[in-house]
């Protein structure tokens, strides 16, 4: 695979939403070429680079996190407006190609998106049994999870030698 860019966005945690404390989120701006079989390719691809657990839907309208897997979210077709870390974190515009990557604790709530808007979804292996925790959980419990989380062995779009296993090992 060519080289990937990658931008780091470290959040800060919220009243209710832990954030991550030591590991940002990871943006692939067009990661992967925009085409008419993208979720089938960010399948494969990120099934090979050790992330399993698929799954193909949109992002939930509602803050959420993981308190115990980091998620990779791939954009497989149209585009959505995003906000990350909470409700006053910071908001991404992501289209076909994009990726982000969550470490564990990671806020994430859709705000609007295109009518034929779809994302693949993947966990580092081992982690596929995720939760999803809400403003409503106890965040000290939570928070106590996300430190137990072990870092993932492969970056999910490039592999071993991959951004991730850069900027969060």
């Amino acid at each position: 695979m060519s080289k990937v860019n990658v931008s780091q966005h470290k959040l800060q945690p919220g009243q209710q939403i832990p954030n991550n404390p030591t590991l940002p989120v990871l943006y692939y701006p067009q990661a992967m070429a925009a085409e008419s079989k993208l979720a089938d390719k960010f399948k494969q691809v990120f099934e090979q680079n050790n992330w399993h657990g698929t799954w193909i839907n949109g992002v939930f309208d509602y803050h959420h996190y993981h308190s115990k897997s980091h998620e990779v979210l791939g954009v497989a077709a149209g585009s959505a407006k995003v906000i990350l870390g909470g409700p006053s974190g910071e908001l991404f515009n992501l289209e076909a190609g994009d990726v982000v990557v969550l470490p564990a604790g990671t806020g994430h709530c859709l705000l609007s998106s295109s009518s034929d808007f779809k994302i693949v979804g993947a966990y580092p292996k081992g982690q596929e049994n995720y939760d999803i925790c809400t403003e409503k959980d106890d965040m000290a419990a939570k928070v106590r999870n996300i430190a137990k989380v072990p870092l993932p062995t492969h970056d999910p779009i490039a592999g071993v030698d991959g951004p991730l296993m850069h900027i969060w090992h």
